[in-house]
């Protein structure tokens, strides 16, 4: 759980040093190309997508990767560390509320308020008092906006891979959803490599393969194997420990200071990240962190 935590909790800082010598869709791409042949030798000896389900699975790859993912790096192009790791971490609170609409689970009056204290949060971090970097970008209204999109557009990639994944294979599911998002998102990719010059620096293709091979496809691996052998609530502890991970790691890695308000903003974030975790069915549906895949089958 610790090793996950540190995994996880590294993605918005390293993505922010790779962001410093490689545009967005550019990294993005390199980071799933990378992961895709994983994710695929993953699931070997699985069981096989029929036909019927390609389409549904395309465009879970088209909302998780090719939305989800890229409004991510672009947003952390206008967020300091900090505020993008906070930020990220509300993924959970939004599978709560879609969980509801879609999968019929009830929201009690406490994860209600741990809805109401994460958004609070989200508006003190964002008010620019702490999580800015004295080395790096500025956290801007679009920055902000974009993070919430995206942790808006996982959320649901998150509740629409537990339905899919209640009928095939969860290692299935996420293979081919990356690969379908990974294509969607080559032509923009190229496209940005065509306007904007770049260098291949050590450091984007190392956080390119941090990205992609210890996120994408060892984060996954490490969380169906601690989903099988640890109670989910257990398992969903996790997602506390990673922001602070991020946030430590921004505050070395890019010198961010972390005001009152940032902190206040922080603890507000995740107290209702803890009221959203009530029962162990909501638990279950809100337990997979940012930038994996899908839950595996009970």
């Amino acid at each position: 759980m610790l090793l996950l935590a540190v995994m996880f909790g590294l993605s918005i800082p390293v993505t922010k040093l790779g962001l410093a010598t490689m545009p967005p869709l550019t990294l993005t791409a390199l980071r799933f190309a990378v992961a895709v042949p994983l994710l695929f030798l993953f699931m070997v000896g699985r069981q096989r997508l029929p036909w019927r389900a390609f389409p549904s699975v395309a465009m879970l790859g088209i909302l998780g990767i090719g939305i989800g993912q890229v409004t991510q790096t672009l947003g952390v192009v206008g967020t300091s560390a900090s505020v993008g790791t906070i930020i990220t971490a509300t993924i959970p609170i939004f599978v709560v509320i879609f969980a509801a609409l879609r999968l019929k689970q009830r929201v009690s009056a406490r994860q209600a308020l741990g809805l109401l204290a994460a958004f609070a949060g989200i508006a003190l971090v964002a008010s620019g008092d702490g999580g800015e970097a004295v080395t790096g970008s500025e956290t801007t209204a679009i920055g902000v906006g974009l993070m919430l999109f995206s942790a808006l557009a996982v959320g649901f990639y998150f509740v629409w891979s537990v339905e899919l994944s209640n009928t095939y294979d969860t290692a299935t599911v996420a293979a081919w959803s990356t690969f379908f998002g990974f294509v969607v998102l080559l032509p923009w990719a190229a496209w940005e490599m065509s306007r904007v010059s770049f260098g291949v620096t050590a450091e984007a293709v190392g956080a390119a393969v941090y990205l992609g091979v210890v996120v994408t496809a060892a984060g996954l691996f490490l969380w169906v194997h601690l989903l099988r052998i640890a109670p989910a609530r257990t398992a969903a502890s996790v997602q506390y420990f990673q922001p602070v991970v991020g946030i430590a790691a921004s505050s070395v890695m890019f010198g961010d200071k972390l005001g009152f308000l940032f902190m206040a903003g922080v603890i507000l974030v995740l107290a209702g990240l803890a009221l959203s975790m009530t029962s162990r069915r909501e638990a279950a549906a809100s337990t997979t962190p940012p930038d994996t895949a899908v839950r595996p089958r009970d």
